[in-house]
């Protein structure tokens, strides 16, 4: 007779499949309640024979499928596990062609979805990168491309990161491709908005360099709208437009056209570009974004004394956690739950911030709780500078003649980038509005991948997923995110933290 707990688990257990179909064992109750052989059967000469044989599936990783910017983040590391770092390089870029720049300023969502999160914590996704492309510049290593040229031309209109996210892709798949720039050195946010302490501009330079080493062509200092227009560029057999959003959102506040008010992005720009500022002792930061911080840490840097206003709770700030701590420890101060409602002039010139305070209502269209005004809580700060970082946009003007029309602040496109217009298409913060670097760079790299699929086949309808290697060389990963859930430890090797 058999013991109770055989035959409950003999009841329950699957039938034997058929012949040839393969058994996939999912959970601990999918198991066969007897020792199951896969060797031949010779001891009870029934003859060499099974009918379960394991197989490969590849599945995709969190890490894989949280990067905005594609990166085949399994395979890299793991060539570089092997010691493989030229490998690993080339894996890494064959998906994203500024790693020097993500290791240093891309907030990592890959990280907070690792597997390994809960069992000694994520792997530093960012720092390997980091180290790769660190070793990247040391060696020499350049890009190759994947296709051989075949004459046909891409303009890029913007060199920010999904401008060079499109370039160098198209240039591995063998276009010619011509990068337009209205300013004086590529990399826009980059190396305009991005501070030097944050992101080194030797770092920036240098993967410039690499896309030029592809054969892509930067013209600099040409402005669409004013020396450059769409009708000239579609000449060419496609064009990707990128220009960014660089027009800084007005406080909307009595005083804020005095002297000593200044734009979030206007401030970086102009200390990127060695100009004299002379803003004082106390500085304002108004706003809770990575422009705002960014402003605040540069600005602490200069010497000043920075306090930075938002007008909603610190968790729900859309500023980098990490940029955040490291604000408050450089000595930035926060005044929460306080929104602007005048700046305060003496003369033609700042000479402080009146606040409202706020509490937190119900949610509004962001999901977040909404800030909402306390009557007659109302405070007044110091300031020689205010700092307004509240947002930015596209600039519409440079869609004036084009035939193209904002909508929502941003360039209408499809899912697969194209805009109204033939052959145009459009990406990066102009048309997405999703804000961080890695999503620039995927969205640059999903127009390369759209114009590609357009110049070949004449639609853009079934791009694969955003990658590059299975688009070129049709190697695919089963959509199925594999989470933690799924792992069964004891199939795994244990490998201490370095």
């Amino acid at each position: 007779m058999w013991p109770r707990w055989r035959r409950r688990t003999m009841k329950s257990a699957p039938s034997r499949p058929p012949v040839g179909e393969p058994v996939v064992f999912r959970r601990l109750d999918d198991l066969p309640p007897l020792p199951v052989s896969l060797a031949p059967t010779l001891a009870n000469k029934t003859g060499t024979w099974r009918y379960l044989r394991p197989f490969y599936e590849e599945k995709t990783s969190p890490c894989n499928h949280a990067c905005p910017a594609g990166s085949d983040v399994v395979h890299w590391i793991g060539a570089l596990r092997g010691g493989d770092l030229e490998g690993a390089w080339r894996t890494l870029t064959a998906e994203n062609p500024l790693p020097g720049v993500c290791g240093r300023v891309c907030p990592h969502p890959c990280e907070s979805r690792c597997n390994r999160s809960s069992s000694g914590g994520a792997i530093a996704i960012h720092a390997l990168e980091r180290y790769l492309a660190d070793e990247a510049s040391m060696h020499g290593w350049r890009p190759t491309r994947v296709r051989a040229a075949n004459g046909r031309r891409v303009a890029v209109v913007g060199a920010g990161p999904a401008g060079l996210a499109c370039a160098y892709h198209l240039a591995r798949l063998g276009y010619e491709v011509t990068v337009h720039e209205a300013e004086a050195e590529p990399g826009g946010l980059l190396r305009y908005a991005i501070p030097a302490y944050r992101l080194p501009r030797d770092v920036l330079d240098r993967e410039v360099c690499n896309i030029e080493s592809l054969g892509v062509r930067f013209m600099l200092g040409s402005r669409l709208g004013d020396n450059l227009s769409l009708e000239e560029l579609r000449g060419m057999d496609a064009v990707f437009l990128a220009p960014g959003q660089g027009v800084s959102r007005p406080l909307g506040v009595p005083g804020e056209q005095a002297a000593g008010v200044l734009s979030g992005l206007g401030f970086l720009r102009r200390v990127a570009r060695g100009e004299g500022l002379g803003m004082g002792r106390r500085v304002v930061v108004v706003g809770g974004g990575n422009t705002a911080i960014d402003a605040a840490r540069t600005a602490i840097r200069m010497g000043a004394q920075v306090t930075v206003v938002y007008r909603r709770s610190a968790a729900q700030m859309p500023a980098i956690a990490e940029e955040v701590e490291a604000a408050r420890a450089e000595g930035v101060e926060f005044r929460f739950l306080a929104a602007p409602i005048e700046v305060l002039v003496d003369g033609d010139r700042v000479r402080g911030l009146r606040c409202q305070s706020m509490r937190l209502g119900e949610p509004d269209a962001s999901g977040r709780e909404r800030p909402l005004p306390v009557p007659g809580a109302e405070f007044d700060l110091t300031a020689d500078t205010v700092i307004a970082a509240v947002g930015q946009g596209l600039d519409e003007g440079l869609l004036a003649g084009t035939g193209l029309r904002a909508e929502a602040g941003r360039v209408p496109i499809d899912e697969g980038a194209a805009t109204a217009l033939p052959g145009v298409f459009a990406g990066g913060d102009a048309a997405t509005g999703e804000g961080t670097v890695a999503q620039a760079i995927g969205s640059g790299k999903r127009a390369a991948l759209a114009i590609d699929r357009w110049l070949q086949t004449g639609r853009v309808e079934g791009l694969p997923p955003l990658g590059v290697a299975p688009h070129a060389m049709e190697r695919s990963a089963s959509a199925r995110v594999v989470g933690p859930e799924d792992l069964n430890a004891d199939y795994i090797e244990q490998v201490p933290r370095p």
